[in-house]
């Protein structure tokens, strides 16, 4: 009797991490506890929270592999920790960053990388009550930015003129993930109150709500793409850690529901639209699952773990556009420890060393399909898509120019003026409490 095999030439996917001598090192990561992935990558830049005595992020060139120089320019613009950060997907030189301060901002990175230390955003966009924890960008318009705060709230801003567009109300506790759909329509969200809500943003109603995941630590979410399926990842009740299949069609419940492992990390879920692949990488681990998505039940296929003896604090995927198309390279992630940024390539195996088409249909190209104004005003386009047939080289793709108007030009400039005499007065402040702590220092050792 013959065993029926399952055929898809994504069966065999190997991870393979990296030589020591093509990592980053000398990494200095942040120590905040919230919850993300505290990494972001794109075809030039590497973005990460770093530790420092403000709030701070370090921009790595992508190619500058070895051991950082300790003087290593970063982005000191907070005041507080950097919580997360997202490249904009059509412009490489943006930056967005979320921080404790209650603010979000807006970097571009001269051409070549950073050089020097850089405390002046383009943009600063004020408006949480609380720190932002999460900043993710719209998919298909350009500049339409999505920001979420302890404070219960999502709001959408337009970077380039610098304003709040739209704040989206309905959560009872703190936002824990934000996601877009594939054209961008749609927003998703999960939240400390175990609830998946899905947001119309542009009217500011919930499609729907459901019970998630019924454990106390964080959950997370992706959107499958074309599919309209979302999966959320998190815990149940007793500790262990899940995965939830939702049909975009019904959200009453999910559609399957998966019992992973006892592990305590939180896991961070990554989709691969040209592939189907699902990519799940737990915090405090040393491996990564992936898995191929189908449409008909089962629904998904485990492929195959990497492991590694080193765990991972954050994870941040490349673009498909900057893969190695040549090695039949399908993924690229990129693993974050507290001193190492480590690549992670995801290779199919074939012996011809022709363009793979079927491994590499037309994937995401990272140019706007809409402008923000007409996004906010109701419009909708499916994302523009390229061919890697030819290899990509980040350098000649062309993107369009960024820039910020002048209203928003204006107002960068009067929160720093603003700020200034704030700054001198702490100074002050600070000044006094050293000379007291120096008298009594000294009243001290006289005693003795």
């Amino acid at each position: 009797m013959s065993r029926f095999v399952r055929q898809s030439k994504y069966r065999h996917v190997f991870g393979t991490a990296n030589r020591p001598e093509a990592t980053f090192q000398n990494i200095k990561l942040t120590r905040s506890a919230w919850d993300s992935n505290f990494i972001a990558v794109n075809p030039k830049y590497i973005a990460v929270c770093w530790e420092s005595g403000g709030g701070a992020a370090a921009v790595i060139n992508r190619d500058a592999y070895g051991k950082l120089k300790p003087d290593q320019p970063l982005l000191c613009g907070h005041t507080g920790p950097v919580l997360d950060l997202d490249w904009n997907p059509f412009h490489d030189s943006i930056l967005a960053t979320g921080s404790e301060d209650c603010t979000a901002k807006i970097w571009q990175i001269p051409e070549g990388g950073l050089v020097d230390r850089a405390e002046d955003s383009i943009v600063t966009l004020k408006g949480h009550q609380k720190k932002v924890g999460t900043v993710t960008f719209n998919p298909v318009a350009s500049s339409v930015l999505a920001t979420a705060s302890p404070d219960m709230t999502v709001k959408l801003w337009d970077i380039e003129k610098g304003e709040e567009k739209i704040t989206l109300h309905g959560h009872t506790d703190m936002v824990l993930s934000v996601g877009w759909n594939y054209d961008g329509t749609l927003l998703a969200t999960t939240c400390k109150d175990k609830k998946l809500r899905v947001f119309d943003p542009r009217t500011e109603k919930e499609v729907s709500v459901a019970e998630s995941h019924a454990g106390i630590k964080g959950s997370r979410l992706v959107w499958l793409g074309t599919s309209g399926r979302i999966v959320t990842v998190g815990f149940s009740r007793t500790s262990d850690r899940q995965m939830h299949l939702w049909d975009g069609k019904s959200w009453d419940k999910p559609l399957k529901e998966e019992n992973i492992d006892t592990s305590a990390g939180i896991i961070m879920p990554f989709w691969d639209e040209d592939s189907k692949i699902l990519f799940l990488a737990g915090k405090g681990d040393g491996n990564i699952r992936y898995y191929e998505m189908v449409d008909e039940d089962p629904y998904y296929f485990g492929i195959s773990e990497f492991k590694s003896s080193t765990s991972q604090r954050g994870m941040a995927s490349m673009p498909k556009r900057a893969c190695d198309v040549s090695n039949n390279e399908i993924d690229l992630l990129y693993k974050l420890t507290p001193t190492t940024i480590e690549p992670i390539s995801f290779r199919v195996p074939r012996k011809s060393d022709q363009f793979q088409e079927d491994l590499f249909p037309d994937c995401y190209a990272g140019e706007a399909a809409l402008t923000a104004d007409q996004w906010f005003a109701g419009e909708t386009a499916q994302p523009k898509l390229m061919s890697l047939r030819e290899g990509f080289d980040p350098n000649k793709h062309a993107q369009a120019a960024f820039t910020v108007s002048e209203s928003a030009k204006a107002t960068n400039v009067k929160e720093k003026e603003l700020s200034l005499p704030e700054a001198k007065t702490r100074i002050k402040e600070l000044e006094t409490e050293l000379a007291a702590a120096q008298a009594r220092i000294k009243e001290l050792e006289a005693k003795q």
